[in-house]
């Protein structure tokens, strides 16, 4: 079944501690609002995280400037502190390196990363070690620096979702 390309107006709707003020722009290709939320602040949200639940509130719920917390999972910055920690491959990867995959109109590997909301690409190679190369060195440059900030002192309080140590 395909989707509806007709967009909807969300403007003036209510969603949890937040409503909608006006279209602002998209977020990686998806719409977005903005909205006010009952504490008086805005906040730059995607149709979906409203429309299923998933954003209810400018995150003041959570203390000012506090990291959000989503089924146990802490999200800083649209950031998922635990995945990143975790290092875990998806099921549906097919190459074995997150980030990294075969671009067959091109016979190439490309290799990608996905950090605060935005993927950047970070070239195509035709060796896939290249690739693997190019992805491992922007998640140092990325990841690990971000990790490290957050295990500094971001004011989180479950500093032991962030032990890389076990497994």
């Amino acid at each position: 079944m395909a989707h509806s390309r007709k967009k909807l107006d969300l403007t003036g709707q209510r969603y949890g501690r937040l409503t909608v003020l006006k279209p602002v722009e998209n977020i990686d290709s998806r719409t977005a609002w903005l909205c006010r939320c009952d504490c008086g602040a805005e906040a730059v949200v995607k149709t979906h995280h409203l429309r299923s639940g998933h954003t209810k509130s400018c995150g003041c719920q959570n203390g000012l400037g506090a990291p959000r917390y989503a089924l146990g999972l802490t999200y800083i910055e649209g950031t998922c502190v635990e995945m990143l920690a975790a290092k875990t491959v998806r099921k549906n990867n097919t190459s074995g390196v997150p980030g990294v995959d075969w671009w067959a109109a091109k016979s190439r590997w490309r290799a990608s990363i996905c950090f605060k909301g935005r993927r950047r690409y970070l070239g195509s190679y035709s060796q896939f070690e290249s690739a693997v190369r190019a992805r491992k060195q922007a998640e140092e440059e990325l990841f690990d620096s971000f990790l490290q900030e957050v295990r500094e002192g971001r004011g989180l309080d479950r500093s032991s979702c962030l032990d890389t140590s076990a497994g």
